[in-house]
């Protein structure tokens, strides 16, 4: 059966509402022949998110109207492995021993691209072993920032790495950690230097008529391919996210990227000066 995720705004809604209505709706899931696996609560942005296994779209709205009248306000059908490796679960987590609350994941993820300059040419360059070689220190690099900073590894495309993370601030801390090992490595190994172009922006799992993530993803990989070699670019969303934290960076105006309507303004991390 598919499984679908919706989207619901639920103005001034508490963790505690949502929490009923995801009772009310597991009360009802074998009338209707759908299974609730579990949500996500965004008490800030006043939005939650749903995952269902259900027949159709149809059946997840007149669950949730007899339910408790939330019709949600989106909802698309998506890939279980996609949504795990983007939010880390596909159903409730385990409740804690103790009497004390379960933390609500709001599902709002920072999005990571990275490219490794010039991977097409170190076969040429290098030949197939020495490149193989690269090509495995610069998954081990980024890897190694990664799990420092909790970030989830979503994909490797080749020549890099699609991330996500639960937080803006470990995203831009794991970016600068990466770049920093890179310069480290090159610094020792000048004559095959690696360098890595770095995009971050961050967004809810659903927008209006969206994919999955889908503007915070294609906005993090065309900041990625605008980016110079060790160079990291972030959007507004990112750094607002990170109001507070000791960041250098610099404002590089607006643009627009393909695919885009409307202009973002952008940002680069000034990474070396973060370190100084």
């Amino acid at each position: 059966m598919p499984v679908f995720m919706d989207r619901h705004f639920v103005e001034g809604a508490t963790r505690h509402a949502v929490a009923a209505a995801h009772q009310k709706d597991l009360a009802l899931q074998d009338k209707y022949h759908v299974k609730f696996l579990t949500y996500w609560f965004d008490e800030g942005r006043c939005t939650a998110f749903c995952l269902i296994e259900a027949p159709d779209r149809k059946t997840i709205e007149h669950a949730h109207d007899e339910a408790h009248g939330l019709v949600p306000n989106e909802v698309i059908e998506v890939d279980p492995a996609v949504v795990n490796a983007f939010l880390g679960r596909i159903e409730d987590p385990p409740k804690p021993a103790k009497a004390a609350e379960t933390p609500i994941d709001a599902a709002f993820r920072a999005i990571m691209f990275t490219d490794l300059k010039d991977s097409t040419r170190m076969t040429s360059l290098y030949g197939d072993a020495k490149a193989l070689h690269l090509l495995h220190i610069h998954n081990a690099l980024t890897r190694n920032s990664l799990n420092a900073h909790r970030g989830r590894e979503i994909k490797h495309t080749g020549d890099g790495i699609m991330a996500s993370f639960a937080g803006a601030p470990d995203a831009v801390q794991c970016a600068m950690a990466i770049q920093r090992a890179f310069a480290a490595y090159n610094e020792k190994n000048p004559e095959t230097p690696l360098q890595l172009r770095i995009g971050l922006s961050a967004g809810e799992p659903i927008e209006e008529r969206g994919d999955l993530f889908g503007k915070a993803v294609q906005l993090a990989a065309r900041l990625c391919a605008q980016a110079e070699p060790a160079q990291i670019l972030m959007d507004q969303v990112v750094l607002d996210q990170c109001s507070g934290e000791p960041l250098s960076f610099a404002d590089l105006g607006e643009v627009t990227p393909k695919g885009f309507d409307q202009s973002v303004r952008v940002y680069e991390v000034q990474w070396t000066k973060a370190q100084d």
